[in-house]
């Protein structure tokens, strides 16, 4: 039995050209639409995964308003499919016009059949991958979740996940070392979802935000009678945690003394409540976060030496997000889709010049902040597509830091392929007509800066 074809759908009201396309795509089950009404009945019907659209069509072929009103309508009605779109009008405009309208691909007419054929293959490439992600971040048919809950294309936080998956059925203790905003938290659940002990309790404590005399009672209980105002025996979340995952976020602000009792607990696996002398034993596993340096806490003798090599197991290193290359505009992307269908739907997606300030800020405030911002700018914003204005940028100029020559290159060649590669979702072509250099060039430099796509 042959394998399902994959669905094209050509919208294209030259006939010849048409059937010219349709028969050059002998490897897809190709349909064709020559207006909006049979283009959109198509999408409905048969749910094709790529679309080529061209925007001239009737009762506009000379222009380009009944296009791309037909590419608002196509990605209102599946706003995953991919619509790779074709003009000869104004053709640069009419490109920066479609890719800010949600359109994943550009090429200018006349066609080139083979140019064509290389960027719809890249697409349907493209489009299973996405589905394929979406598999993974969904329960099996045995309701194993599989590990998948970050937005990223970064190798740097690709190594990251790697590893966490690597460790996640084992019990060793997983250490998160990164800046505020990053995403710990997320990591520890996404490793405590792909573990066996996914089924149990994942319990959560910020060390950093409870009062250092009752830290003691939040993370081992106390008895009945144990302090005035304990009127009740109460599990610690320790306990609480049983069989499951403790995550103890901000782990560098426990104080010394209780430091002492946590090395215990983990030493001897069992827990007495305050002002019990009862041991219970406890079976869980511990993942901690911190931005702190503890490697100075340890020098400073404020964190002890014995208690970091029991819970630093494993350390995983999370970068900033600045240190993601390309990850600020996709992860800008996925917070706009979220929030405009919670709080927006009329925003159709960014202005092109709030994706390149998107790319040039720092992010010192790191993932939260951007999360911050495009939900921000998705409620204030006036037109459909969110500006510069609406993230609230207040733009400087930074001084260059990298007096190597050599270092200096390297670091704006880097950023500026990081760039391209996320302003034109993976598309090695497109990412290289950007940079103004041929493919072979841009393969030349991925496998110079080891960088992935």
């Amino acid at each position: 039995m042959e394998p399902k074809k994959q669905k094209l759908l050509i919208v294209e009201d030259d006939l010849g050209l048409q059937r010219q396309l349709k028969w050059s795509y002998e490897d897809f089950d190709v349909l064709c639409a020559a207006n909006r009404a049979e283009a959109l009945a198509l999408l409905r019907s048969e749910e094709p995964e790529v679309v080529t659209l061209d925007l001239g069509l009737p009762p506009d072929p000379d222009g380009v308003t009944e296009g791309f009103a037909t590419l608002d309508e196509m990605l209102r009605l599946k706003p995953d499919t991919k619509v790779i779109v074709a003009s000869g009008h104004n053709a640069k405009e009419s490109a920066l016009r479609a890719i800010s309208a949600g359109a994943w691909d550009f090429y200018q007419k006349p066609v080139d059949i083979d140019e064509l054929h290389l960027i719809v293959k890249r697409a349907f490439h493209v489009r299973e991958l996405e589905v394929q992600n979406r598999k993974m971040q969904t329960p099996d048919s045995e309701g194993e979740t599989l590990f998948g809950t970050m937005v990223t294309a970064s190798p740097e936080m690709l190594k990251a996940a790697r590893t966490i998956e690597r460790v996640a059925n084992t019990n060793v203790s997983v250490m998160l070392l990164g800046a505020s905003g990053t995403g710990k938290e997320l990591l520890a659940r996404g490793l405590h979802d792909a573990s066996d002990r996914r089924h149990k309790p994942f319990v959560a404590i910020n060390c950093g935000a409870i009062p250092e005399n009752l830290l003691e009672s939040e993370l081992f209980g106390y008895e009945k009678g144990a302090f005035t105002g304990a009127i009740k025996t109460t599990e610690g979340k320790v306990e609480l945690a049983n069989g499951g995952t403790l995550f103890l976020d901000e782990v560098g602000d426990i104080p010394l003394p209780l430091q002492v009792k946590l090395l215990r607990f983990l030493q001897e696996r069992v827990v007495e409540r305050i002002g019990g002398r009862k041991p219970i034993a406890v079976d869980v596993r511990i993942v901690c976060a911190t931005h702190r340096d503890l490697n100075q806490m340890i020098t400073d003798k404020t964190f002890r030496d014995d208690l970091y090599y029991r819970l630093a197991e494993v350390p995983v290193h999370i970068p900033q997000l600045s240190e993601r290359s390309g990850d600020a505009v996709l992860l800008a992307k996925h917070f706009l889709s979220r929030f405009s269908r919670e709080m927006n739907p009329s925003i159709k997606g960014f202005a092109s010049s709030a994706l390149t300030a998107i790319d040039q800020w720092g992010w010192p405030g790191n993932v939260r902040e951007l999360e911050n911002r495009v939900k921000r700018a998705v409620i204030m914003a006036e037109t459909k597509f969110v500006t510069v204005d609406d993230l609230q940028f207040d733009i400087v100029d930074e001084e260059d830091r990298l007096l190597n020559l050599k270092a200096a290159r390297e670091a704006a060649d880097r950023k500026a392929i990081g760039r391209a590669i996320a302003r034109t979702d993976g598309n090695i072509s497109n990412a290289a007509k950007l940079l103004g250099i041929s493919r072979p060039t841009l393969y030349d430099l991925l496998k110079q800066y080891e960088m992935h796509v």
